[in-house]
């Protein structure tokens, strides 16, 4: 039974033994039960890792594609004067080495209204050409077009907005801002109605209900900006690295300006994904872990069923390591395959997960994932191949440590002692 007899380690009688050993006989049915609980423990805790990691991943991914795709990585405000050279400043930034777009514009609110609902809005001015470049806007046009948009006074809304208002393009829009004309009985609100040019849709219910886009200039004279705007978005090719564009921009714009990225403007949302992130992961480790631990007590007990069969095997000659192996590979089996198994079935719902959600909202007659409380049209999940592999790497280390405490104590055992009290 040892290598000096002709057996190697792991050789096939080793296996045989092990794999018998996870089969259930009548008067091992209760250890068989444990086995069978441990190898779904280790599957549905190895799936659901792989499964809430990747949609909190998509979830972040989806949301700072589409946040950032529409705000901008950096804003130049202005500082001591307004920022009536917003062209040449414009320009200027946008010739930086890196910067894809920088985009003047003027940001106000209103109440937009139909002759069948209201409600408040974010008013953006662009001029066409920015908003043509930005595409989350240009590439996602539900109806209506862009071209002629400096032109016209058209302006372009969002597709749950025209939903919410009943209101389609081609149809009429009146927007009221609060501060409008100056007159000696105070300012009263400005009240214009508008053409919808176009309508929207980023996928991102609160940017579809809320943003209306207008001709800059047309913006300026809305919102009482004496040739000025609000501010100017910048765009990067690399938003995890604004912090090197900070002193270019700086330079380029030749005068004083205020920069805020879009981590600073978007910390505190963010940060909340982040420890929730992290909170879930550790949550989720537990299952594997509780797992782990049937593996233990499973093996214990199966040690201590087949105290008389060890005691035969030894006394037949086969060494302690021999033995001990038999149980390694027996408690491991349970984790790999377990393992194994989890990985596929977390892949199979990662890679049908909006399939999945509408069936079960049709099955149930509930809306599971809703736009309104989410924020996204539809549930993301992105698979990071590193993260999966750390998932499947502590399950597989979990499930070989978990084994190697009741096959050292299988190991041990005196033959002597085992075949007395039979």
């Amino acid at each position: 039974m040892s290598a000096r007899n002709g057996t190697l380690p792991f050789s096939a009688f080793e296996w045989m033994l092990s794999l018998r050993y996870l089969r259930a006989r009548r008067k091992e049915g209760f250890i068989s039960v444990i086995a069978g609980f441990s190898f779904l423990g280790i599957t549905l805790g190895v799936a659901t890792l792989i499964i809430v990691m990747a949609v909190m991943n998509g979830f972040r991914k989806e949301l700072l594609t589409k946040i950032l795709g529409l705000n901008g990585h950096l804003l130049i405000q202005p500082i001591e004067s307004p920022l009536t050279d917003f062209a040449a400043v414009a320009e200027r930034v946008a010739g930086v080495k890196g910067v894809k777009l920088a985009v003047p514009l003027v940001e106000g609110q209103a109440l937009a209204s139909s002759p069948f609902h209201a409600g408040g809005v974010l008013v953006r001015g662009l001029r066409e050409a920015d908003l043509k470049r930005l595409p989350s806007i240009a590439t996602n046009l539900r109806s209506g077009t862009l071209e002629g948009f400096d032109d016209g006074q058209g302006v372009v809304i969002g597709k749950r907005l025209s939903d919410q208002l009943s209101v389609r393009a081609g149809d009429q829009l009146t927007l009221v801002a609060p501060r409008g004309a100056v007159t000696p009985m105070g300012t009263t609100p400005r009240i214009k109605a508008y053409k919808i040019a176009a309508v929207f849709e980023i996928g991102m219910s609160e940017y579809d209900s809320v943003f209306v886009f207008m001709p800059l200039v047309e913006a300026q004279a809305y919102f009482n900006r004496a040739g000025d705007v609000s501010a100017i978005e910048v765009y990067v090719d690399n938003p995890d690295a604004v912090d090197r564009f900070r002193r270019l921009i700086n330079d380029a714009a030749e005068r004083s300006i205020f920069l805020v990225d879009w981590r600073q403007r978007n910390a505190t949302f963010f940060n909340a994904l982040q420890v929730e992130r992290n909170v879930m992961f550790l949550i989720l480790t537990l299952i594997v872990l509780v797992a782990a631990l049937n593996i233990i007590s499973g093996l214990i007990m199966l040690v201590k069923d087949k105290g008389h069969d060890i005691a035969i095997l030894r006394t037949m000659g086969a060494t302690r390591g021999a033995v001990l192996r038999i149980f390694l590979i027996t408690g491991s089996s349970i984790g790999v395959v377990g393992t194994l198994v989890g990985f596929g079935l977390g892949l199979a719902v990662c890679l049908n997960i909006e399939e999945i959600r509408r069936f079960i909202s049709w099955l149930t007659a509930t809306e599971l994932f809703s736009p309104e409380l989410y924020y996204l049209s539809k549930l993301p999940a992105d698979m990071d191949s590193n993260e999966t592999a750390a998932v499947v790497t502590m399950a597989l280390v979990l499930s070989f440590l978990a084994t190697v405490y009741p096959a050292w104590r299988a190991a041990r055992l005196d033959p002597v002692e085992a075949l007395r009290y039979e």
